[in-house]
């Protein structure tokens, strides 16, 4: 018996197939096989019906995989518990939406450092849902996204602000509705597979506002430049951060039907890294409360 082969045992579960765990657990199917029929064989159980088409976990089977949970994450816990008095060390691998990189993910990082030097901290860039599917597949710890419609009840999400949608156009943009400027400039639109993205295609198709499109992009600055630049207006979110741009630009609300985002911090219920990942939480809410971000020369 290994952790390894139980790390399978718990993909196959979460995942529903052998095919899909080896996927997972970057193993070939024959390989994911293999170790089921040794911990078969080791502690003479029988763990799936292989009358199914797609091997099925029996009762045994799901009772192990309960322990092996257990099992497995007091395992990956272990060092951090040993190396530091408060347990708040080690490895944090957090995945965060492009828009948080260069203001609330740096402030709230140097706090989080700051209370607890012990911790390694791995940023891994991402848009929301991606993210959920890598903390679901335990290739990340957490994440700090903006929250969708539909969350796994596997999963805890901690509120870090709110922020408001805004209208963004260049300096020199006429003055007029923010209704008569998204019907008659071009659009830059932000990215669709982004949950910022569809929620601002929601609030223009409920607004029956149609939108000359330009362009489709991800980053926030990206969008900002083009702006800058005359070549259209976005609707973006106004970051809970403050931060020094020096772009000439112009942000009109959207009024008080106008759509919002909510950031959080999400984590798996059962993370081994629970300590660590509030750790993140409080940065992440003394950081707003700062609500600005500014380099020290």
């Amino acid at each position: 018996m290994s952790i390894r082969a139980l790390r399978t045992l718990i993909s196959i579960h979460r995942h529903g197939s052998f095919r899909a765990a080896a996927e997972v657990e970057n193993l070939t199917p024959a390989a994911v096989s293999q170790q089921m029929q040794n911990l078969e064989s080791a502690w003479n159980l029988e763990l799936f019906e292989r009358s199914h088409r797609s091997p099925k976990l029996t009762a045994t089977g799901l009772a192990l995989v309960g322990e092996a949970e257990v099992v497995v994450a007091a395992y990956d816990s272990l060092a951090d518990k040993v190396s530091s008095g408060d347990g708040i060390s080690g490895e944090l691998i957090l995945g965060a939406v492009p828009t948080t990189l260069t203001g609330l993910v740096p402030l709230a990082l140097s706090q989080l450092k700051f209370l607890h030097p012990g911790i390694r901290v791995r940023i891994v860039p991402g848009l929301s849902n991606q993210l959920l599917l890598q903390i679901d597949r335990s290739q990340i710890h957490a994440a700090i996204i903006s929250k969708p419609e539909v969350l796994s009840r596997s999963l805890n999400f901690s509120k870090i602000a709110v922020e408001k949608m805004v209208l963004l156009t260049a300096e020199s943009t006429e003055n007029q509705t923010p209704a008569e400027l998204l019907r008659s400039q071009p659009f830059i639109r932000f990215n669709r597979d982004a949950v910022v993205g569809r929620q601002i295609e929601a609030w223009l198709q409920n607004n029956e506002i149609v939108v000359n499109d330009a362009m489709e992009l991800e980053g926030l600055e990206a969008i900002s430049s083009m702006v800058a630049a005359g070549l259209g207006i976005s609707i973006v979110p106004q970051r809970c951060i403050i931060e020094n741009d020096h772009l000439p630009l112009r942000k009109i609300s959207l009024g008080p039907d106008g759509p919002s985002r909510l950031l959080g911090l999400v984590s798996r219920t059962d993370s081994p890294k629970a300590g660590a990942i509030k750790a993140a939480e409080t940065a992440f809410l003394k950081a707003v409360s700062i609500g600005e971000f500014t380099i020290k020369s």
